[in-house]
């Protein structure tokens, strides 16, 4: 096991160049503006724009690009550090897991090993490596993954490798295991972004507290307690690793509490003041997220988490926020175009939070006619 004591977690990166594989993703985007707070230069690498993110600086499908051409990308940018927040988890199938979380991990270290000065390497594990735990169990990194779900498994290989390559010396890099993410601009597909969809189009058909015809969000069964940590105290951890002297080692990212999915749906349906309820339909147990579901390939392990002690010693990083503070940005986002669930109430007056006045009820078919086909599809 290599040294937990790291020489310096406030290596300044002012200037420092910074390549940011996946840059236009959730996890991407806020990975770059933290960088960019840093005062690093930062390259944007992605296939295309994602919603709601500005176009990568180098267009790339790094699924299918060459180590060789991966390697020309860094040598363009000079970069200093790379970050690998690539992968694939929704609406693709295991072999195209296996390309993004797996294939590209070996191709990017060729890429690096290329270099003639090798950039630092943070890449992005996931806690579905670990798999299934007891309840009540905290995650350590010494507990020997068992991924049971093609996700777990393809991240596995991925960060195999990346551990590989920095405990042999041949890559400076780290492996940050990241647990269920929360916070703005959360993708539709999981369980908080279809909660925050559902509630955006009850609030856009203007609803008002007290009507039947609301139609209720249909949920399978929310029983799992997991492990939630805002997007932007990720962003912070991946700067946090990129500043560190720290290679070789794989290091949990949560927020080390393991909160009920239930509580915590209802919690943010709570926060935006509408008239929503959940109806859990169904028998197969519901992840924590939607990324957990079966045909996402992820674990549906019904308890998560981390300990992240390692965090504190070896980065200096702890989260910052609450989840609270996380739901409450992902409502201002998502359902209230930016404006806070408090400021959005003192505009509407006497409506509650983010409900705005409307002379008669709605029905569930108004309300289905506003949201997307793929809203639909996740109701």
């Amino acid at each position: 096991m290599a040294h937990e004591e790291p020489r310096d977690t406030h290596a300044p990166l002012e200037g420092r160049s910074v390549v940011v594989l996946g840059a236009t993703g959730f996890l991407g985007r806020h990975i770059c503006a933290a960088f960019e707070e840093a005062r690093a230069h930062v390259c944007r690498v992605a296939r295309g724009a994602g919603r709601g993110a500005a176009s990568p600086d180098v267009a790339l499908d790094l699924v299918s690009a060459t180590p060789e051409r991966i390697a020309q990308v860094l040598a363009g940018a000079g970069a200093d550090i790379v970050v690998n927040a690539a992968g694939a988890v929704w609406g693709v199938d295991e072999q195209q897991m296996l390309r993004a979380n797996a294939e590209l991990p070996v191709r990017l270290l060729e890429a690096i090993g290329l270099r003639p000065r090798p950039p630092r390497l943070v890449h992005l594990g996931s806690a579905h490596e670990y798999g299934r735990t007891p309840p009540g169990a905290r995650i350590d990194e010494e507990l020997q993954p068992a991924p049971d779900g093609p996700y777990g498994r393809t991240k596995l290989v991925g960060t195999r490798a990346v551990l590989e390559a920095g405990r042999s010396g041949s890559v400076d890099g780290v492996v940050l295991r990241i647990s269920n993410v929360s916070g703005p601009a959360a993708p539709g597909e999981s369980l908080l972004g279809t909660v925050a969809a559902h509630l955006s189009a009850v609030r856009r058909a203007g609803v008002r507290e007290g009507f039947p015809q609301v139609p209720p969000l249909r949920l399978a069964p929310l029983r799992a307690r997991r492990d939630f940590v805002d997007v932007r105290d990720v962003a912070d951890a991946v700067v946090a690793a990129a500043r560190a002297d720290v290679r070789g080692e794989v290091v949990n990212i949560g927020s080390g509490e393991a909160v009920g999915v239930r509580q915590l749906t209802d919690r943010l349906i709570e926060l935006s003041g509408l008239p929503v309820t959940v109806l859990e339909e169904g028998e197969r147990p519901a992840p924590a997220d939607r990324e957990g579901a079966a045909e996402s390939g992820r674990s549906d392990a019904e308890w998560q988490l981390l300990d992240i002690s390692r965090a504190a010693r070896l980065l200096g990083w702890r989260p910052r926020r609450t989840l609270d503070d996380s739901l409450g940005d992902l409502l201002a986002q998502a359902v209230f175009g930016g404006a806070t669930p408090e400021a959005a109430q003192a505009a509407l007056g006497s409506a509650p939070v983010g409900v705005e006045a409307r002379s008669s009820p709605v029905s569930e078919a108004e309300i289905g006619e506003r949201l997307t086909s793929r809203e639909m599809r996740e109701r």
